[in-house]
Parts: C-alpha cells; sequence; structure tokens
C-alpha cells in the first residue's frame, strides 16, 4: 500500500485539474539529481510493471510466425509475419507510423537480427526495440504483462515523465503505482533516494502537485 502522502497528493491533482471533455491520464515527472547522465550507464530505461494497470488502452505489436504467432494473435492487438517486417524495412514511413502507435514490441528471437536490419533505425531511437521471445517463453503472459506496463526513460535529462493511471481510477490506485515506480528507482539508482530529487503528479491539463 502506497504512504499516506503520495495518495493525498494524486486525490489533490485530480481533484484540482478542471472538466474536459476527454480523459485524462494520470501521469508522474521525477527530477533526479546527482547524477553524470552523459553517462549511458546512469539513464533510466526500463519497463514497469503498474499492480493497478495503466488506465489506459496499451498497444502491443508482436513480430512472430507460427505457433507463436497463432497465439498471440488472442491478445496481441497486431502479429507480423517475417515477410511482412521485410516489407516494413521498404517502407520508412510505414515503419514510423508503426512505431510511433506501438507502446511494446515483442519479437521471435530467431528475428531480433533481421528487425535490428530493417527496423533498428526506426525503433532504437525511440527506444522500441522488441523485447525477444525464447522458445520457452509464453507469449500471451508476455502480452498480458506489457498492457499493464509503462516504460521510464530519462535520456539525458534530469527531469522526465511517465504515465501512472487515469483520471477516474482511485486516488489509493494511482498512488499504488507511483509507490512500485519510485521503489524501483530508489533500488535501481547508484544513490537510491539520494539520487531522487522533487516528484509531481498531475493530469493531463491540470496543475503539478509535489508527491515527495
Amino acid at each position: 500500500m502506497a504512504d499516506q502522502e503520495i495518495e493525498e497528493a494524486v486525490s489533490r491533482a485530480i481533484d484540482e485539474s478542471p472538466d474536459r471533455n476527454f480523459r485524462e491520464t494520470v501521469d508522474l515527472a521525477i527530477n533526479l539529481r546527482d547524477i553524470d547522465l552523459n553517462d549511458p550507464s546512469n539513464r533510466v530505461d526500463e519497463s514497469v510493471v503498474l499492480p493497478e494497470g495503466t488506465g489506459q488502452e496499451t498497444n502491443i505489436v508482436v513480430f512472430a510466425d507460427g505457433e507463436t504467432a497463432v497465439r498471440a494473435e488472442e491478445v496481441a492487438d497486431d502479429v507480423l509475419s517475417p515477410d511482412e517486417l521485410a516489407d516494413l524495412g521498404d517502407n520508412d514511413n510505414e515503419a514510423k507510423d508503426l512505431a510511433d502507435d506501438t507502446d511494446f514490441f515483442l519479437a521471435e528471437e530467431g528475428l531480433m537480427q533481421d528487425i535490428g536490419r530493417y527496423l533498428g533505425t526506426v525503433l532504437g531511437p525511440r527506444g522500441k526495440m522488441p523485447d525477444p521471445i525464447s522458445p520457452d517463453d509464453d507469449v500471451v503472459e508476455m502480452v498480458e504483462r506489457l498492457k499493464n506496463s509503462v516504460m521510464i526513460r530519462s535520456g539525458d535529462r534530469r527531469t522526465f515523465h511517465t504515465r501512472v493511471g487515469a483520471e477516474d481510477m482511485s486516488a489509493e490506485e494511482v498512488a499504488d503505482n507511483i509507490d512500485v515506480i519510485i521503489r524501483r528507482l530508489e533500488a535501481d539508482l547508484d544513490k537510491g533516494p539520494l539520487n531522487l530529487g522533487s516528484i509531481y503528479v498531475k493530469t493531463t491539463m491540470g496543475p503539478a502537485v509535489e508527491v515527495a
């Protein structure tokens, strides 16, 4: 269960957000400190499974063939064959559109080299290279996990953002998601909590409220 102060900050952020004619997301702004982000090894770049879900649709595309493709079709938004992968390599605009519209990619291990060749220049800079699917992996389970995941990625900037829910989720649910992200950062950063500066929560168009 999240800290009471986090839950109160989320409640304020949602309550103080003006009414909009669309469903707003709830986002977290994280400020890092005392860390050299010019060194790529210090940068934050990983997916985190949110215990209460993202509150939004997550678009997942799988590159696969055979039985893995059949199983993936049950749960993924799209499944692309090796031939379709090669076609994407010849159509830069289509590849960019796919990358921009997709949150996560998965690919059978045997296709990873071809993905690097055909799509590396498109997916790499966007931080969207696929997670590999090994023969022992359950592709359905992998897709379901990613549906509840978000990326936390700093790049070379001390301030970065990530989605932690939606305005119609309860403050407790969003706070639990925030708590998981903070704990992950504290565990992964070189100096733990000392590398975390101020943290704010806000809806898409609402005011920012300090969490920590």
